[in-house]
């Protein structure tokens, strides 16, 4: 559902923590807005996104009348975050760059189907876009669900492939119970 991708149709009462209000009004034949966060968004954006810190997240949108009450908007976002490796363990900071589209269309009329080629589509209020919630939801979107340090490789199991899947477990059993060929003589 729509609500689902856009946590603040559902929560009008919680303020998102990076906000950026743009009136489509300002628009006219098009318009290049640049949203850059602050410490204090970056520090509330790493809580909710559940990393340890986000240095910086830049975000252009390139915004453009797509008929209608539609807005359409090319964006680059750019962000600097620390995450942590689920190989290692171990925090680790990584650049993330991503292109993207989307559509704000009036709160809604959001489209109910899914789309994979379609653009996501946003809803905004009163004539107002958010970029600041909308480059939120974008690096949401680019983090790595699995992130892993470079160079992080998990161990070696290939022997314990090769003898077969339960063969790693043999040593956990008392040596009476083995198997003949791996009792201990």
């Amino acid at each position: 559902m729509a609500e689902d991708r856009h946590p603040q149709a559902r929560l009008p009462s919680v303020p998102p923590e990076l906000s950026r209000p743009f009136s489509i009004a300002r628009i006219g034949a098009g318009a290049r807005v640049d949203v850059e966060a602050t410490q204090a968004e970056l520090a509330a954006l790493a809580r909710r996104m559940g990393v340890p810190a986000i240095a910086s997240l830049t975000c252009r949108f390139d915004l453009h009348s797509a008929g209608g009450d539609s807005i359409q908007a090319h964006g680059s976002l750019r962000a600097r975050v620390n995450q942590i490796c689920v190989v290692t363990l171990e925090p680790f900071d990584s650049d993330l760059a991503e292109e993207f589209s989307v559509v704000f269309v009036p709160a809604g009329t959001e489209s109910e189907e899914i789309d994979p080629e379609a653009n996501d589509e946003i809803g905004y209020q009163g004539g107002i876009l958010d970029l600041g919630e909308a480059a939120s939801e974008q690096l949401a979107l680019a983090l790595e669900p699995f992130p892993r340090k470079p160079g992080a490789e998990l161990p070696d199991d290939q022997a314990h492939r090769q003898a077969g899947a339960f063969a790693a477990l043999a040593h956990l059993l008392p040596a009476q119970k083995r198997a003949p060929d791996t009792q201990d003589d």
